[in-house]
């Protein structure tokens, strides 16, 4: 792995997982990790209920914008995550891939986002805790 680890979190719209992967990634990092985000089926906006629970955790998910999965974003990511995203994810040889088994936010209520966003933060945390770099 590079000096700063590049990790890709991919979803099906990147609205609400790996939004909330990535802005979670990049704040407790504190740049030790480079962060980014897409998705297979890219969205249109980012899900309103994840971006107002990144916000009440004083986050800024502003930046954030749903883009599409491309082959050079997964070659130059260390490690993928996917998050629900399928088949649609190419494997390339020496990259380290991770699946997290989440329920996709888009339509449900927020009681049931700030759950789905708590485990992301878990997920986040211990991956950091796994590659060496103090949250």
């Amino acid at each position: 792995m590079k000096t700063v680890p590049e990790v890709l979190f991919v979803c099906v719209h990147n609205a609400g997982r790996s939004v909330a992967a990535s802005v979670l990634l990049d704040h407790y990092s504190r740049g030790r990790v480079k962060v980014s985000s897409a998705g297979s089926i890219p969205g249109k906006e980012i899900n309103p209920h994840v971006a107002q629970i990144l916000k009440e955790k004083s986050l800024d998910p502003s930046k954030e914008f749903p883009k599409p999965l491309t082959e050079s974003a997964q070659q130059q990511a260390d490690i993928v995550i996917t998050m629900g995203c399928g088949d649609a994810c190419t494997f390339y040889p020496g990259k380290r891939y991770i699946d997290w088994e989440l329920e996709d936010p888009a339509g449900k209520p927020i009681e049931v986002v700030r759950e789905i966003v708590s485990e992301i933060e878990s997920k986040v945390l211990a991956l950091l805790e796994e590659i060496g770099i103090t949250a």
